[in-house]
């Protein structure tokens, strides 16, 4: 696939049919078919696939899937949710349309498919980026090119994967919002990241009302340190800004540290290239 059809949606990745045309849609037996192995949507809601698999018995599938061939068999690229309401429907056979894809391409498009129908949540999204980066070696420059997305959204996106298992399980099962998540990512402790998280469910506090507590408890000095000023939270959040990731700044009467967080050998890399000038 050239550079150029990347980052431009489903149909500069999938050559599609001519309007009316329905040249080159075949009716497959669903039992021939297996998911697709690099789908990043981990959870499918079984309530409205049952409601669209009732659909689909009164009306039948509107529209093909997108599968390659896979030896006697077919991998879904695009579709899934509909093969899977017709295997609920016990439907036999199911419309679709053949291409000839490589393993990223089908990566990539099942990302962009779900990202387009808003269908991940932010830990299945950051997951699936993850995934491109580690199997094909891409960096986050060019996961973004491929996805449409903004270098940056990308990389705040990688850095909820540092989240432990249990508030991660919480933004999957939308317990938590991609908001709680991300201001959760500045607690250091994970206790107390998760002692927070139940505290948002029990308590149902929005994004803003967390932000306001963690405030609350970060203005009360420890030891000799310093709370922040005005002054040296403005210096912390310009050094975020200009890194594009979480920055600590410890000061002490004129000394203190600098901590940077990086999330993946390639971000590190990239920090790295930008101290060097």
């Amino acid at each position: 696939m050239s550079r150029q059809a990347l980052g431009k949606g489903l149909r500069s990745l999938i050559p599609q049919a001519e309007e009316g045309n329905q040249s080159g849609v075949e009716e497959l037996k669903t039992k021939m078919i297996t998911a697709n192995p690099f789908q990043p949507r981990k959870h499918f809601d079984e309530e409205k696939l049952e409601q669209l698999a009732a659909s689909i018995r009164q009306y039948g599938v509107l529209e093909p899937i997108i599968v390659r061939s896979k030896g006697n068999t077919y991998e879904i690229v695009v579709g899934e949710r509909r093969w899977r309401a017709c295997t609920l429907a016990d439907i036999a056979t199911i419309p679709a349309v053949v291409r000839e894809l490589t393993d990223k391409e089908m990566m990539e498009i099942a990302l962009i498919e779900n990202l387009q129908r808003e269908d991940l949540n932010a830990i299945e999204e950051a997951e699936g980026y993850q995934r491109l980066i580690e199997e094909f070696a891409l960096t986050q420059e060019e996961v973004a090119y491929s996805v449409g997305k903004k270098r940056s959204s990308v990389a705040n996106s990688l850095r909820l994967l540092g989240l432990d298992s249990k508030v991660k399980q919480c933004v999957i099962s939308g317990k938590l919002s991609t908001g709680h998540a991300k201001v959760l990512l500045s607690v250091e402790s994970r206790a107390e990241r998760q002692v927070l998280a139940e505290r948002v469910i029990s308590e149902d506090l929005s994004v803003r009302q967390l932000e306001k507590l963690l405030k609350a408890k970060q203005s009360v000095p420890r030891g000799t340190s310093l709370s922040k000023t005005p002054e040296v939270q403005g210096l912390q959040d310009e050094l975020q800004r200009v890194l594009g990731t979480k920055v600590k700044l410890d000061y002490r009467k004129g000394k203190g540290k600098i901590q940077i967080e990086y999330y993946s050998d390639e971000e590190l890399e990239r920090i790295l290239e930008f101290m060097r000038g």
